[in-house]
């Protein structure tokens, strides 16, 4: 909770969403911790602006015990996000009940599995006013399918990663045009592993023009920056004061 917060006053709030095997704590540690170099810090730095920030515990803890509820969950057509998006349901109604917030100005930020989270809760939970995914933006069918990229999930350990028949339902463009009319934002670092460059400007530019087709391209954007798997915390900033209406402190 920012600490100038007067009574009666509602304010928006940032909901901050950690990656693979994180705590929300990560979200939150300063300079000289762990979760510094990915995250930046990036809660408190937005409540130091005066956004509320809140950072939830995701189930992608613990290497096989949340891969193993994944695969227990496949065969009855579900997936950890079965799971994920009803917690967030909940959070958002509790958010919702404290009077320092304004429940039409919720936003959702998440880096790496957050940035995962970023496509698949918010286009499906009406009341984030909107999304941005760091640091996982991807081609999705080709990180997933490919056997001679070095980016693709075939050559790592996330056994849980791949969803049936994915490829013919969405990829990251579709999930992302969801969010429509709600805005919509990607961070990027060009030394990101998770995929080149060539990747992600492909899969946005297909949600940039949905976007502006409709009349509302200002809504849609991405910032790239030279830097690894990280938060920038540059132009999300900017979008969060912009499309909640917080002004920036002087």
């Amino acid at each position: 909770m920012p600490k100038d917060i007067k009574p009666g006053e509602k304010r928006p709030v940032v909901v901050c969403q950690h990656g693979l095997e994180g705590v929300p704590m990560d979200t939150i540690s300063g300079k000289g911790t762990s979760g510094y170099g990915p995250y930046k810090a990036f809660a408190s730095r937005l409540a130091e602006r005066g956004f509320i920030t809140y950072a939830p515990q995701n189930p992608y803890r613990g290497r096989d015990r949340f891969r193993t509820l994944q695969r227990k969950s496949n065969p009855m057509k579900r997936s950890l996000f079965s799971y994920i998006i009803p917690q967030h349901e909940r959070t958002l109604e509790w958010l919702s009940s404290l009077p320092q917030v304004d429940p039409k100005r919720i936003a959702f930020y998440g880096l790496s599995y957050g940035g995962k989270t970023a496509v698949r809760v918010p286009p499906m939970v009406k009341q984030y006013a909107l999304s941005i995914c760091s640091a996982d933006f991807n081609e999705w069918v080709v990180k997933n399918a490919s056997s001679e990229d070095g980016y693709s999930y075939v050559f790592t350990g996330e056994y849980e990663i791949f969803e049936w028949n994915m490829g013919h339902v969405a990829n990251y463009a579709e999930l992302a045009n969801l969010m429509t009319p709600r805005p919509f934002m990607v961070e990027r670092g060009h030394h990101d592993g998770v995929a080149p460059d060539e990747w992600v400007g492909w899969e946005f530019a297909r949600v940039k023009r949905h976007y502006d087709l409709i009349g509302i391209g200002d809504r849609a954007e991405m910032e790239v920056f030279v830097g690894p798997h990280t938060i920038n915390g540059k132009g999300t900033f900017d979008f969060l004061h912009r499309h909640l209406n917080w002004a920036k402190k002087r």
